[in-house]
This record gives C-alpha cells, sequence and structure tokens, in this order.
C-alpha cells in the first residue's frame, strides 16, 4: 500500500494499491513528489533569503512561513511514503 503525495476532495489521505511501480498511477505519484521536492528547495531558499533580510516586513516573512510549512508538510508526507516514518 502507497501513500501518495496528495488528498482526497474530503481531505483525507489517498492510497495506492498495487504492486507494479511502473503503473501510471505510481509514476504520476513519482512524479508529483518530483515536483514537491523541487518546489521545496525552491521555498526553502526564498525563506532563506526573507530571514537574511533585515528589512523583509511581516507579510514577507508570514508568506514565506506559509510555504515553507505547505512545503514541510509535502516533504514529510513523501518520507511517510517512502517508510520514513520513525513514530
Amino acid at each position: 500500500m502507497r501513500l501518495l503525495p496528495w488528498t482526497g476532495a474530503d481531505g483525507k489521505a489517498c492510497h495506492l494499491s498495487t504492486d507494479d511501480p511502473h503503473s501510471h498511477l505510481s509514476q504520476l505519484a513519482d512524479d508529483v513528489e518530483a515536483a514537491q521536492l523541487a518546489s521545496a528547495e525552491q521555498v526553502l531558499a526564498g525563506a532563506r533569503a526573507v530571514l537574511g533580510d533585515p528589512k523583509a516586513g511581516e507579510r514577507a516573512v508570514r508568506f514565506a512561513l506559509t510555504r515553507a510549512v505547505e512545503s514541510l508538510g509535502d516533504v514529510l508526507r513523501i518520507a511517510v511514503s517512502r517508510g520514513g516514518d520513525n513514530r
């Protein structure tokens, strides 16, 4: 059972039941995960830039933090889907 990198319309986790890592849905999930990880790298760079700017206002800091939280959620979902849940 694979945890997919998106949720359903109800906000609940979606799972894929297949042994075929080359299925269309498995490959789509891989592509979405890769895009989420690439986006997280960009968000991290942007957040570092905002935090390093002493002139950054509250709006910029809140935006950077909001995006960082979204990206962290995506990265954690990917880690769990790959067996990284050590809780």
